[in-house]
C-alpha cells in the first residue's frame, strides 16, 4: 500500500476469540510474523471455556506478543481479521440498534428467531470487538495498545469455517486440492467442502447446525467424564483399549446422506448408555468399548465423507481442518483407506488456527494477491528467548546450573542414561502439539518410560506418549512413514522395531509420530542425531512440556517452574543445565 508516495508494508492481524483455544498472528505482506495461543501466557488451558457470556474475552497477551515482534503497536496493524462472522446469525438485527436478551437466558424459552436464547448476548459481544479491543487491554500491555483506533473499513468478520478451510489449504505445499473442515460448530456449518486453485476457494457443500461430528464427540467425552472440548484427544486414546461393541448404536445416530451431507440424532446417552462416568471413577470395559465405538463411527462416516469429496472434485490432494481433523487415528484411515494420493493438515487445526486462515484470506484480498505466498514448513512461530535472557533470569532466581559446550551431544548423554529431561529450545510452537521446542523428552528404549512419565505429568495411565524420529530413518522404524512433521497421523511401528521402542509403541501398535529434518530445527535434530549415534535408536519419546491441566511452558520462568514442581531430571534450556 502507498503511504506518502512511500511504499510501505501491510500488516494484518488474525484474532480467533469467539469460542476457545483464543489466539492471535500476524501476517505482513503475505508471509506469517509469528502466532501464538493465547493460554501459553495467561495459563488457563484453550484460552477460556467455550461459553456464550464469555466471548468478550480477547487474546490480548498473543495479540501483544505478535506485535512485539513486529515492534508495532495496534495502530500500525492495517487489517484486523476476526475469525467469526456474527451477522450470518443476526439475520435482520443486524441492522438494528437494540437486542432484547431475557434476564435469565437458560431459563427461556426458545425462539424460532435464535439458535440460542444466548445468541443476543453472545453475538452482541462480537460485533463490539473492535471497541473491547482498543478498550479493555490490560493495563500492564498499554505501550502496544494505549490510543489505539480502529476504523470500520480495518475491522473483517471472516467466516468460521472459510477461516479453517484457508488455513489449511493456503499454507500447504499444493497448488490444487480439495479441503475438507470438520469441527463442532462455526456460526451455522460444522463440516464444509471446497475445491482449491490458485488462490480461489469454492465451496461446493456444507453441513449445518444441529448435525456435527465434533459435537457428537464432544457429548460422548463429557459422558466418560472427561471435560468437553478440551479432552477429545483423551478418548482417541482411551479407545484403544475397547471393542466396537456398541457400534451399530453409533451407526444408527449418524446417518449419511447423498452430497456430502449427515444427520446425527440428538440422542441421551444416559438412556442408551446407562450412567454417565464421574471424573474420578475408575474406568471400566465399558467405557473403553463407547469410546472405541464413537472413535470408529466417526472414522467411518470421514472416510465417506472424504470420498465423496474426491468424486466431486477428482482431486488428488487433501486439505484438513477444523478441530476433528487433530484426530491422527481418523486422520491415518483417510490417508490409507481413501481415495486420496496426498493429505496435509494444518497443525493448528482447532479454533487457534483459524487466527491465520482469517488473517490470511484478508490479507490476500486487500493485497488483491494471485499466488499463495505463505507455506508452513514448521509450526515454530511462538516466543523464543536469548542465552542472555535466560541465564539474567537463572541467576536472579538463584538456581544452580552449567554451561554446557555441546548441548545436543551432552543431552543426548543424559537420555542415553535414561533420564527425563525438559527441553526449551528455539521458538515456541504455534498449535496443541509440542514439537521439540517445548518438549519433555526421553528414551523410548526403556518399556517402562511409558508409565514413568504419565506419573511425571500427572495424567492418566492409559495415555501413550508419541515419538519424533529422523525424518531420512522414518521409513525404517514405522510403516510407509516419510515426512509427518506435526504428528497428525499414526504408523504402525515396524515388526522388527516394536521390542527396541516399547515406550512410544500404543496398545494397539500404531505411534503418532513427529518426523524431523534439519531445516526445521537444525538443534533438535542434531540432538536425534547423536542419540542415534550413542544408542542405535533414531527416536526419543517427545510429549508436551507441561503437567495435567496445565499450557505447555512458554518463558523461562513457565520452565523452571514445571521442573521443580515436576519430578523428571533435568532441564536444557538454552545453552544452559539445570539437574535436580
Amino acid at each position: 500500500m502507498l503511504k506518502d508516495n512511500q511504499i510501505v508494508k501491510m500488516y494484518t492481524l488474525g484474532i480467533n476469540a469467539v469460542f476457545h483455544d483464543s489466539a492471535a498472528c500476524l501476517i505482513k505482506d503475505g508471509q506469517l510474523v509469528a502466532a501464538a495461543e493465547d493460554e501459553r501466557f495467561t495459563h488457563i488451558k484453550h484460552g477460556k471455556r467455550p461459553v456464550p457470556f464469555s466471548t468478550y474475552e480477547l487474546p490480548f497477551h498473543a495479540i501483544n506478543y505478535c506485535l512485539e515482534v513486529a515492534g508495532i503497536h495496534l495502530n500500525d496493524v492495517d487489517h484486523f481479521a476476526y475469525s467469526f462472522d456474527p451477522y450470518l446469525l443476526l439475520g435482520k438485527h443486524g441492522a438494528e440498534q437494540f437486542l432484547q436478551l431475557p434476564l435469565q437466558p437458560s431459563k427461556a424459552t426458545k425462539s424460532e428467531e435464535w439458535l440460542s436464547p444466548w445468541d443476543p448476548l453472545f453475538l452482541s459481544y462480537i460485533v463490539n470487538a473492535p471497541l473491547q479491543l482498543v478498550a479493555g487491554y490490560p493495563h500492564h500491555l498499554q505501550k502496544r495498545f494505549k490510543g489505539a483506533r480502529i476504523k470500520d473499513e480495518q475491522w473483517h468478520f471472516t467466516e468460521h469455517h472459510i477461516s479453517h478451510a484457508v488455513s489449511a489449504y493456503h499454507p500447504s505445499p499444493y497448488s490444487h486440492a480439495a479441503v475438507i473442515t470438520l469441527d463442532g460448530r462455526g456460526e451455522i456449518a460444522t463440516t464444509t467442502y471446497n475445491v482449491a486453485e490458485g488462490n480461489n476457494l469454492n465451496r461446493i457443500g456444507q453441513v449445518n447446525m444441529p448435525s456435527s461430528l465434533g459435537l457428537l464427540y464432544e457429548q460422548v467425552t463429557s459422558y466418560l467424564g472427561f471435560l468437553h472440548s478440551s479432552d477429545e484427544y483423551k478418548v482417541m486414546a482411551l479407545a484403544s483399549y475397547g471393542k466396537p461393541e456398541f457400534i451399530e448404536d453409533f451407526r444408527q445416530m449418524i446417518s449419511v446422506e447423498a452430497n456430502g451431507q449427515y444427520i446425527i440424532q440428538n440422542e441421551n446417552l444416559v438412556e442408551r448408555f446407562g450412567p454417565e462416568r464421574l471424573r474420578h471413577e475408575e474406568f471400566t470395559s465399558h467405557h473403553f468399548n463407547i469410546a472405541h465405538s464413537l472413535q470408529l463411527a466417526v472414522e467411518e462416516t470421514s472416510l465417506e465423507l472424504c470420498n465423496w469429496l474426491y468424486k466431486e472434485t477428482k482431486e488428488e490432494n487433501l486439505c484438513m481442518a477444523g478441530g476433528v481433523a487433530l484426530n491422527c487415528v481418523m486422520n491415518a484411515r483417510i490417508r490409507d483407506r481413501g481415495s486420496f494420493k496426498n493429505i496435509w493438515v494444518q497443525p493448528a487445526s482447532g479454533d487457534s488456527g483459524t487466527a491465520l486462515g482469517a488473517a490470511i484470506w484478508v490479507d490476500m484480498q486487500q493485497r488483491k494477491s494471485s499466488t499463495k505466498d505463505f507455506r508452513m514448513h514448521h509450526a515454530y512461530w511462538g516466543p523464543e528467548y536469548s542465552d542472555e535472557e535466560i541465564e539474567k533470569f537463572l541467576q536472579w532466581t538463584k538456581t544452580k546450573y552449567r554451561k554446557m559446550n555441546d548441548v545436543a551431544e551432552e543431552t543426548a548423554a543424559i537420555l542415553a542414561n535414561d533420564k527425563i529431561i525438559g527441553w526449551f529450545q528455539g521458538r515456541m510452537e504455534f498449535g496443541p502439539r509440542a514439537l521439540g521446542s517445548r518438549s519433555i523428552l526421553a528414551s523410548p528404549i526403556n518399556p517402562n518410560m511409558q508409565a514413568r512419565l504419565n506419573e511425571v505429568k500427572d495424567r492418566e495411565d492409559f495415555r501413550p506418549v508419541a515419538p519424533v524420529v529422523l525424518e531420512e530413518d522414518a521409513t525404517e522404524w514405522f510403516v510407509g512413514a516419510t515426512y509427518s512433521p506435526f504428528m497428525l497421523f499414526v504408523y504402525d511401528v515396524q515388526p522388527d522395531k516394536a521390542d527396541k521402542i516399547p515406550a512410544v509403541r500404543h496398545v494397539d501398535g500404531t505411534a503418532r509420530i513427529q518426523t524431523i529434518n534439519e531445516q526445521q530445527h537444525p538443534l533438535y535434530y542434531n540432538l536425534l542425531k547423536a542419540f542415534k549415534k550413542k544408542t542405535g535408536v533414531p527416536v526419543l519419546v517427545n510429549t508436551s512440556f507441561n503437567t495435567l491441566g496445565k499450557p505447555i511452558v512458554c518463558t523461562p520462568r513457565d520452565a523452571i517452574e514445571c521442573f521443580w514442581s515436576s519430578p523428571f531430571d533435568c532441564l536444557v534450556i538454552g545453552t544452559f543445565l539445570l539437574e535436580k
